[in-house]
């Protein structure tokens, strides 16, 4: 009469385990998807300042922990957000490329040296 029926703590287990799974998904990719999606503050001139989602009135802590570039001038918005860059996805790429033909030429020698041994 004070015990739960088995099949309900089960179910009350698998709610509580997708919401973890998610957690650690998201600590997985976010690296990952940082690496492939470079962010920089610096801005050419060419470009428009957008707004942080977050809001206008914050400082410059606030502005950075939301993952946001703060402005040193006041003319301009005081948090905005950062822009896309180009230049360090091509050095990644390009790195990761150079890196993986230089495993892939090197794996055919380190199989030989094996298999004579």
């Amino acid at each position: 009469s004070g015990f739960a029926p088995p099949t309900q703590h089960v179910l009350e287990k698998s709610e509580v385990a997708p919401s973890k799974l998610n957690m650690k998904l998201k600590d997985v990719y976010e690296p990952l998807l940082s690496f492939f999606r470079p962010m920089t503050c610096r801005r050419k001139d060419e470009q428009t300042l957008i707004p942080c989602h977050v809001g206008e009135g914050l400082n410059t802590t606030e502005c950075l922990k939301n993952k946001c570039c703060p402005s040193k001038t006041g003319r301009e918005l005081k948090c905005y957000m950062p822009f896309k860059d180009n230049m360090q996805l091509t050095f990644r790429l390009l790195v990761l490329v150079a890196g993986g033909f230089l495993i892939l030429g090197c794996l055919p020698f380190c199989c030989c040296a094996c298999l004579q041994r």
